[in-house]
């Protein structure tokens, strides 16, 4: 019987991403930048003039008023007449990498000072003796602290690839996240009525020339297909679907769930896996001819365990591994992946939460069927938009294109007893 998962993905009727579909982001005021983007468009066919080429930023942070003015505008003045044929964005080396915080309006402060007493009244009630009061009191206060979160524009520090997801969205909420309607459990009642969504992707890293390396490596590995070891390093938390601060698979242990279950799936399909279910990480040089590598929770301290094979996927669960993917010094996680050989990784610009990364077993598994582009497969497993996260990587590479390891028939939803946040 296919599983939740293969039964959507194998509904899908949506053509896989193709070049044209792909506009490629430069900026203007960083030479590299526009040399790389000439680069990939040629190593991959993409149209000349689907290079769009913005004068942003040297910085890896824009403003959230620059990114407006010097970012979406001229990009969507730029696509306007393809607006439905473009389905991918990728971010050059050189285009900023995060948008900085929004501040709230005149206006939404006195929203927020009028909601004041209305939350004091709430937490009167949820305090109260009587149940019945005490359950609506609570309720009450959930819904205008989210108000009072959204007026404040709490947590609106974004990656930019995740919030040009949005590129063609108009007063969208900036507190915090999004839900994506890409993800594959959104369903048709959520997408219904919203304007296109962006795949995006970025090829960055500490230097043009690792950047050219991404590249290079994407297009050599699919030939044949991507070989090695698959090492999950799990950390033994226990996932009870019924503990409340496990939010239905979305808390720590689901997430050491599921990359439990990334590891079975992999030895089903007999390869040569190596799971680590204790809290010591993998140790410097213990894992050779590496393919794949997904672990957690060394936060921003990179620990050269993997030696990486040729077009290697590798990524590490902890909080803003991303916040710098420029800086060769740096010990997180992201630029010093790129840096060991890895031709795809991701991670967030701050801090993210558990729920920020996609599941590792879907990530994965979804990858390994060799349908799908990294850039399908990062929109299709990453739950929000207008967030923190960053997939670094060519958006084209197929790794199992000639190597497939599963089908749609063989996923699930990750931790197979957890819960969808989607509704």
């Amino acid at each position: 019987m296919r599983t939740l998962l293969g039964l959507l993905l194998c509904a899908s009727t949506l053509p896989a991403l193709t070049p044209d579909e792909i506009i490629i982001v430069v900026n203007r005021a960083v030479p590299s930048s526009v040399e790389l983007g000439d680069y990939y468009a040629k190593a991959r066919n993409i149209p000349k003039d689907n290079i769009v080429a913005l004068v942003l930023t040297r910085d890896e942070e824009i403003t959230r008023a620059e990114y407006d003015q010097w970012f979406v505008k001229p990009l969507r003045e730029a696509l306007a007449e393809r607006k439905n044929k473009v389905k991918c964005l990728l971010f050059m080396s050189g285009v900023p990498l995060r948008v900085g915080s929004a501040m709230p309006s005149d206006g939404d402060k006195a929203e927020m000072e009028r909601l004041k007493p209305v939350v004091e009244a709430a937490k009167t009630k949820a305090a109260s003796n009587d149940a019945a009061t005490a359950a609506r009191g609570k309720m009450e206060l959930a819904k205008v602290e989210a108000e009072m979160l959204i007026l404040a524009k709490r947590e609106s520090k974004a990656s930019v690839d995740s919030e040009m997801m949005l590129l063609w969205w108009d007063n969208y909420h900036l507190a915090r996240w999004i839900m994506n309607p890409l993800h594959w459990q959104a369903g048709t009642r959520y997408r219904q009525g919203k304007p296109p969504v962006m795949m995006t992707a970025r090829l960055d890293g500490p230097s043009p020339e690792i950047v050219r390396r991404l590249i290079d490596d994407a297009i050599a590995v699919e030939k044949t297909g991507l070989s090695g070891k698959v090492y999950v390093d799990a950390r033994g938390l226990a996932f009870d679907k019924n503990n409340p601060r496990e939010n239905g698979g979305y808390g720590y242990g689901g997430y050491d769930e599921s990359m439990r279950e990334t590891a079975a799936m992999f030895k089903t399909a007999k390869w040569n896996v190596t799971l680590d279910d204790k809290e010591p990480l993998f140790t410097p040089k213990s894992c050779p001819d590496t393919a794949l590598y997904c672990g957690w929770y060394s936060h921003g301290h990179y620990v050269d365990c993997c030696t990486f094979q040729r077009g290697a996927v590798a990524w590490h669960l902890a909080s803003s591994e991303a916040v710098t993917l420029r800086k060769p010094e740096s010990t997180l996680w992201c630029p010093k992946l790129l840096q060991a050989g890895v031709a795809v990784t991701l991670g967030p610009v701050a801090e993210p939460y558990t729920v920020g990364f996609p599941k590792p077993a879907e990530f994965f598994g979804m990858l390994a069927t060799g349908k799908y582009t990294l850039a399908e497969v990062n929109a299709k497993t990453t739950t929000f938009a207008s967030w923190m996260m960053v997939c670094i990587g060519d958006p084209l590479y197929t790794p199992f294109k000639n190597k497939k390891v599963f089908a749609d028939a063989d996923l699930f939803a990750s931790p197979k007893q957890g819960k969808t946040l989607f509704r």
